[in-house]
């Protein structure tokens, strides 16, 4: 489980794709103290679990269904990327609960100043749109960050300066591609409802079609 709140931003130091599996070495600090093999670290919100590390290093693989379901197919050596260790349940949770299973790619269409903040402008898959409302969290990249608005299949996060300069935010341009993992409550509502639904339509569909 994690939180959102990232620890520190990394750098890609190399790419080696491994029969279905790509690895990926990365710099880090402040998350190499304490680190064992077999850890979860969030890499730009993906769940990965380090294989490998070193003085300022680690490794993680990622397998082919990851890569596809999130940017980190486009990575590319001296790319930036967010990281998170795994949090304790017994760690206050300032962000919101993150899996760290990518739902989907976003594409940045607008970064707007907005005070002393920027407001991201992100088109997502209109498959995704019952999960998002205005207030709700929503992790980009694994940044933890609130709904500001929501527009068909573009919502808008608004990003605060701490939050930027701390987060590889501060690299991304309009029409790169950013992880999604929408709110785990969220899905888990809309689930529910759906379910309920099909459940009543059955009953229904059976009380007056399948009458002998």
């Amino acid at each position: 489980m994690f939180a959102g709140i990232i620890d520190e931003v990394g750098k890609i130091l190399s790419i080696q794709r491994r029969g279905e599996a790509v690895r990926f070495k990365i710099s880090a600090e402040k998350i190499i103290d304490g680190m064992e093999l077999g850890a979860s670290i969030s890499v730009n919100g993906a769940c990965l679990t380090v294989v490998n590390f070193g003085e300022k290093f680690f490794e993680v693989d990622a397998v082919e269904e990851t890569i596809r379901r999130s940017n980190l197919g486009e990575l590319n050596v001296s790319s930036f990327v967010n990281l998170e260790r795994a949090r304790k349940f017994s760690d206050r949770i300032d962000g919101h609960i993150v899996q760290g299973h990518i739902d989907t790619i976003g594409k940045i269409n607008r970064i707007v100043p907005v005070g002393i903040s920027r407001m991201f402008f992100v088109s997502f898959p209109n498959d995704f749109r019952q999960y998002l409302v205005p207030k709700g969290s929503i992790a980009i990249d694994g940044i933890s960050l609130t709904v500001v608005d929501v527009q068909q299949n573009i919502f808008s996060v608004s990003v605060i300066p701490f939050t930027f300069e701390r987060t590889n935010l501060k690299y991304k341009k309009v029409g790169e591609s950013i992880n999604l993992e929408f709110d785990i409550i969220s899905k888990y509502v809309v689930n529910y409802l759906s379910l309920n639904n099909k459940q009543e339509n059955k009953s229904i569909f059976d009380e007056f079609y399948n009458q002998k």
